[in-house]
């Protein structure tokens, strides 16, 4: 049996039964395991690791933007869920209700937050008085509760983590300015961050969030051909700002309610870290987003000076601020190649006696498997081999992506685009109709309006002017 062969017998065929891949592969390299209740999920600290450094990078990208940081209690008061109707309607499903406590029952019922707009919302019409207190700025990194049917690691869980921002403007130019210029952040984060090329744009009316005028939306390619929804952000106008009295004093010292935006990613993103860059062997990390850059193997660690100069290496490579770990496990150095590529390691580091002599190591990259040797005095060029991985393997993502989408002009053409694993471009007449019956037919839905159609093309359903070129895809 081929060595790879011996290596993988664990982890399902990624080509034959991708869902059962990406569970294997998400077990069985420690990122997470399941709770007793069903639908959660234990991050465990190798996936937890690659959450703080998701963290640590949006928090410096939102600091930038002028975002504080701030936290709001788990419980809201059902009463005031209902006072946006659109927005109770479209969580009424996924709420999970606090009904007693101290042994008694409550005189309200109490939501686990499905999302914080509703308090935060009634927390910013306290805050507010005048014109010169916007805008209001906030974030907050919290778990939520959405009591999901079908549930999956990282993509889809009764509980999950993630970060929402709020804001308060006193235009509606300002306020749709944010959410915009968020979604940039986002997609910039997941292209720089990530190694992950996205699509963006504006949601149809169906598929925008329950409350908002307008919803914008990232969408990344998996490597089944599937979309997965990587972050949205939302353009609420007045909707929450009337529910809950956001109102303020003008310059001409009138009252007005505020304009509001808010916007979000989850833990979903170590799911698509997943999806989009792994492979036979297990995970393949980002350098930037991997909990360990740089893995070192001594090889003949009982030989003398060999742990010695791994010791000193990893040294070397922790004072140039890389996330470096020495692997002097008793255990075979084969045993740890095979895990350290299952969980995605960017870069192995190689050191046995033959190499101190010659004073040199051998490297290895996760994303394609080479191997070379180096100079024990050009270690200071890693940090920017580091850098070329990340690079190598944004574009490695971007040319899968470009090369599965596909124009379709017929709903059969769209329904051919997505069986063959692609995202489908599609003129639309923008009825809900015509959404439904590509749905219905291809199991497709919009996925985000990439332009305006131009003039003289027809919606590809009915045949109708086109109003939009749309993104359609399977999605998870």
């Amino acid at each position: 049996m081929a060595k790879e062969q011996q290596f993988v017998k664990n982890i399902a065929n990624i080509e034959e039964d991708f869902p059962q891949w990406y569970t294997d592969v998400v077990i069985k390299t420690e990122l997470v395991d399941y709770g007793p209740v069903k639908g959660t999920m234990v991050i465990r600290p190798y996936g937890y690791a690659i959450w703080e450094n998701i963290q640590k990078e949006l928090n410096r990208r939102f600091s930038e933007l002028g975002v504080q940081n701030a936290y709001f209690p788990m419980l809201i008061p059902e009463s005031y869920l209902m006072r946006e109707a659109e927005h109770v309607e479209g969580f009424a499903p996924e709420v999970a209700l606090v009904t007693h406590a101290g042994g008694e029952k409550l005189a309200e019922n109490l939501v686990v937050r499905p999302t914080s707009e509703t308090i935060i919302c009634e927390m910013f019409s306290k805050w507010m008085q005048s014109y010169r207190d916007l805008p209001i700025k906030i974030n907050q990194w919290a778990n939520v509760m959405r009591w999901e049917k079908t549930t999956r690691p990282f993509l889809r869980t009764s509980e999950f983590l993630w970060q929402e921002g709020h804001t308060a403007y006193a235009t509606e130019e300002d306020a749709r300015e944010d959410a915009q210029k968020m979604l940039k952040c986002y997609s910039d984060f997941a292209h720089e961050f990530l190694a992950i090329p996205v699509f963006t744009g504006v949601k149809t009316e169906k598929e925008k969030f329950a409350g908002a005028v307008e919803t914008y939306g990232m969408e990344a390619m998996m490597l089944d051909g599937k979309s997965l929804q990587a972050g949205t952000t939302h353009y609420l106008g007045k909707n929450f700002a009337k529910a809950f009295n956001m109102k303020f004093l003008d310059k001409n010292n009138a009252l007005q309610y505020a304009f509001s935006t808010s916007w979000g990613v989850s833990t979903r993103l170590i799911g698509a870290i997943v999806m989009a860059h792994g492979d036979q062997r297990g995970l393949s990390l980002p350098p930037k987003v991997a909990p360990i850059q740089v893995v070192v193997i001594p090889v003949a660690q009982f030989k003398e000076g060999v742990l010695e100069k791994a010791n000193e290496i990893t040294d070397k490579l922790a004072k140039m601020g890389i996330r470096v770990k020495l692997d002097a496990r008793d255990a075979s150095p084969g045993w740890k190649f095979n895990e350290w590529e299952m969980k995605g390691c960017p870069l192995r580091l190689e050191i046995g006696p033959r190499d101190i002599q010659e004073n040199k190591c051998v490297l290895s990259t996760r994303y394609n498997c080479e191997k070379f040797t180096l100079s024990l005095d050009e270690l200071d060029t890693i940090p920017a081999l580091l850098e070329t991985i990340q690079q190598n393997m944004l574009e490695k993502s971007r040319k899968m992506r470009d090369s599965k989408v596909v124009e379709a002009s017929s709903l059969d053409e769209i329904f051919e685009g997505v069986e063959n694993k692609n995202f489908v471009k599609a003129h639309w007449c923008g009825c809900r109709e015509c959404e439904d019956a590509i749905k219905n037919r291809a199991a497709a839905t919009s996925r985000v309006i990439v332009e305006d159609a131009k003039e003289g093309t027809v919606c590809a359903v009915c045949g109708k002017k086109a109003e939009k070129v749309v993104l359609f895809a399977r999605a998870y």
